[in-house]
């Protein structure tokens, strides 16, 4: 996806030169064809090739992406991911960083007060 978005339309070779690792040609048309019928992307016929450009906003990619690692590795809890990011070992957060998350706990704390 961040392929397609920095882009703004790609075909899967041109997707697939820009990704690390090994992958196939196929792999990467099975991943788009998923990201389509998921509704992230659609594809354009251009000849006998597919562009593929991405359709969902960037934020509900994302949103949709956090919740399945979530949910697949911390058992849908955001306290265990918070907890797992604040206790990693070599992620040292600066006092800065620890001030904007102690700020947006309390927003967050005053949003369900008032529901």
């Amino acid at each position: 996806m961040d392929i397609l978005y920095r882009r703004g339309r790609a075909t899967a070779s041109e997707v697939m030169k820009e990704l690390p690792g090994d992958l196939t040609d196929s792999t990467v048309r099975t991943h788009l064809r998923i990201l389509e019928e998921k509704g992230h992307v659609r594809h354009q016929e251009e000849g006998l090739r597919y562009v593929f450009f991405p359709v969902a906003p960037r934020t509900a990619v994302r949103r949709t992406a956090l919740k399945h690692l979530i949910d697949t590795f911390y058992e849908g809890s955001t306290e265990k991911v918070v907890a797992a990011l604040i206790g990693a070992e070599g992620t040292r957060l600066s006092q800065a960083e620890l001030q904007r998350i102690a700020e947006l706990i309390e927003k967050a704390q005053k949003e369900e007060g008032q529901r």
